[in-house]
């Protein structure tokens, strides 16, 4: 691959880190599956799509994170229990991704993402309350966060935020406290998926031109997503809770309708989904 193709490829990465992290860091969700969305168009497979995502999170959720603190957006009771719930559960569905297909449950991941969506969007224009954080249920919200966003390639911010915004927790504070637990989440997720790869379990794509590509497209979602944590710290910090909310919900709802378009042909190729639709049209 020549040099100027590596330019184009980190270019074009670079615009995509800087959209989906002032996305991410400004609304607390959508990093993972913008990128995860572009590189899935490149055909590159989901393990090493989660694998590249991440690689690149370990240095803009840093600087996220850095952001919201500085603006002083994070509830550390909330941060304390999203944390080590997240690498828990990160851990366990980058060990899971690289020996299973995720179909079935990103099916119904993005069903619940529309329905919580829908909701979010009523509460938004009811007027959102800002209320204190309550941290019932939060730590296995952690864990089925962190299995999300490993195995599904950015499943964090919808998962988490969208479910603490839809209990009618304050968003600023929210949004604060997940981006800065999702550093944690990401550190582990990536070390999980470097242990896969020593172990053996997954192989990294192979060829000079396979890696130098991978390593511009990571380079580039870096190096945009440095440049965009700093302003959507500042973001969260300053914008009204409703516009907030109502940003985060209508994000929420188009997600889950661009994913589940593309999802839907893979769905109905699932062996268990050709199982029953088979014995449905056999009755």
């Amino acid at each position: 691959m020549d040099l100027n193709a590596l330019l184009a490829i980190f270019g074009l990465f670079l615009v995509v880190g800087f959209v989906a992290q002032l996305v991410d860091g400004a609304l607390g969700m959508a990093y993972g599956v913008i990128s995860s969305s572009v590189l899935l168009a490149f055909g590159v497979p989901p393990a090493q799509i989660s694998a590249t995502v991440h690689a690149a999170e370990c240095f803009t959720t840093g600087a996220s994170s850095a952001s919201h603190m500085a603006h002083k957006n994070v509830d550390w009771r909330l941060f304390l229990r999203l944390a080590p719930a997240g690498i828990v559960g990160g851990v366990a569905g980058a060990y899971v991704l690289t020996g299973f297909d995720p179909t079935l449950i990103k099916a119904l991941v993005i069903v619940y993402l529309g329905i919580l969506g829908i909701f979010m969007l009523l509460k938004a224009i009811q007027g959102p309350k800002e209320e204190e954080p309550q941290l019932k249920h939060v730590v296995p919200l952690g864990v089925a966060g962190g299995f999300l966003d490993a195995s599904g390639g950015g499943g964090w911010g919808p998962i988490v935020s969208s479910t603490l915004l839809g209990r009618g927790h304050a968003p600023r504070y929210v949004i604060g406290s997940v981006n800065t637990a999702e550093f944690f989440v990401t550190v582990a997720i990536s070390a999980a998926f470097l242990w896969t790869v020593l172990t053996g379990r997954f192989a990294l794509p192979e060829g000079i031109a396979a890696q130098y590509a991978a390593a511009a497209s990571i380079g580039g979602l870096i190096v945009g997503g440095l440049m965009a944590a700093p302003l959507a710290g500042h973001i969260t910090k300053i914008a009204p809770p409703r516009t907030l909310l109502a940003g985060a919900s209508v994000l929420v709802i188009c997600l889950s309708l661009w994913q589940g378009y593309n999802h839907w042909p893979k769905l109905m190729e699932n062996d268990v989904v050709a199982q029953v639709t088979h014995m449905v049209q056999a009755r």
